[in-house]
């Protein structure tokens, strides 16, 4: 059976407060996922002052502020990193965090981090993704907002540059991602475009699109997750809460179960059924030793316990060594 690798991405949902991020990181072990995600920059190094905010970004904030003064709001500090870090290693989840800029890939490279996770914002940053390529450490890569041909050009950049484990995430971003839009069939597309593994980055509302993906072959899910959706903040309204994805997991490792070998055989949950849901050749009526059998002397009932009704056509002609009553279920050993 395979394991799907489920992070948790906390994102910017602590809100700037690194005691809200503790306790995402409780929500997301308690929740069964693999990781949890933060993710890592300085304001003045990711935007201009003048930058604008997204559309989705401008229902979900203040107005009056900018997307340099919302980023500043919502960066984490390095003794923040440190102290979610040492809170993950203590209950068993994996740390994980988005670096923005080539200093932020750093600062996570000096404090161990052992996968990058790289934002689909960045997947035409071509420096920045040969500085993480040459750290030679496993990539996930999501791909929201890009073409097939920007992904063969991020992919080539990435392994000419040393990257040995790449694992592209379809994406859609949009908080939330219309349902319409996600396209979900373009993940078999990277699969069967590169060769890599692949997963999906979901920003829909609801459980059902990422578990869809597992379903299809997804071998990582990202989903945004809030402590509440009515948290003030850019990504809240398009994430789970702590109870939703718990569910969201539970669904996920129920699929990774159901999906099976692909061995078209009976279940062992099926064998005692099959005498009872099958049916056999029985006589229509009873019947005298030496009797020569006729289409009329057969019927086709439950149980499964005697001769498959394939064989009716064999047995019309043959003479019964036995007398049998009326539905019984027949064998070979009634022939002569």
């Amino acid at each position: 059976m395979t394991h799907t690798f489920v992070i948790a991405e906390a994102g910017v949902n602590h809100n700037g407060s690194v005691d809200l991020a503790l306790q995402l990181v409780d929500v997301a072990k308690a929740s069964g996922a693999d990781a949890v995600k933060f993710q890592t920059f300085r304001a003045e190094t990711l935007v201009t002052p003048s930058a604008v905010k997204a559309p989705y970004q401008d229902r979900t904030t203040s107005a009056s502020e900018s997307q340099f003064e919302m980023l500043q709001r919502l960066q984490l500090s390095a003794d923040d990193h440190r102290k979610l870090i040492q809170h993950c290693r203590k209950i068993g989840i994996q740390f994980l965090s988005s670096p923005f800029d080539i200093q932020s890939a750093d600062l996570l490279d000096e404090m161990g981090l052992p996968i990058y996770k790289v934002p689909s914002g960045e997947i035409t940053n071509l420096p920045f993704l040969r500085h993480l390529a040459r750290k030679k450490k496993p990539l996930i890569v999501s791909t929201g907002m890009s073409t097939l041909g920007e992904v063969e050009e991020a992919v080539q950049v990435l392994q000419v540059d040393g990257a040995k484990q790449i694992t592209l995430l379809h994406c859609v971003t949009e908080y939330p991602a219309p349902f319409d839009q996600v396209n979900l069939r373009a993940m078999l597309t990277l699969k069967a475009a590169f060769g890599l593994s692949v997963g999906y980055s979901d920003h829909t509302t609801g459980i059902e699109v990422a578990v869809a993906a597992v379903a299809l072959g997804a071998e990582v899910i990202e989903k945004h997750l809030t402590m509440d959706r009515s948290l003030p903040g850019p990504d809240h309204h398009a994430s789970l809460e702590p109870n939703e994805f718990e569910k969201m997991v539970a669904a996920i490792r129920h699929i990774e179960t159901a999906l099976g070998t692909g061995i078209k055989k009976a279940a062992p949950c099926e064998l005692q059924n099959i005498p009872i849901a099958r049916k056999s050749v029985v006589s229509s009526q009873a019947l005298p030793v030496g009797h020569r059998i006729v289409s009329g002397d057969l019927e086709i009932k439950r149980p499964g316990t005697g001769l498959a009704p394939k064989f009716l056509p064999a047995m019309i002609g043959r003479t019964l060594r036995t007398s049998v009553d009326r539905d019984e279920v027949l064998t070979w050993d009634h022939f002569a």
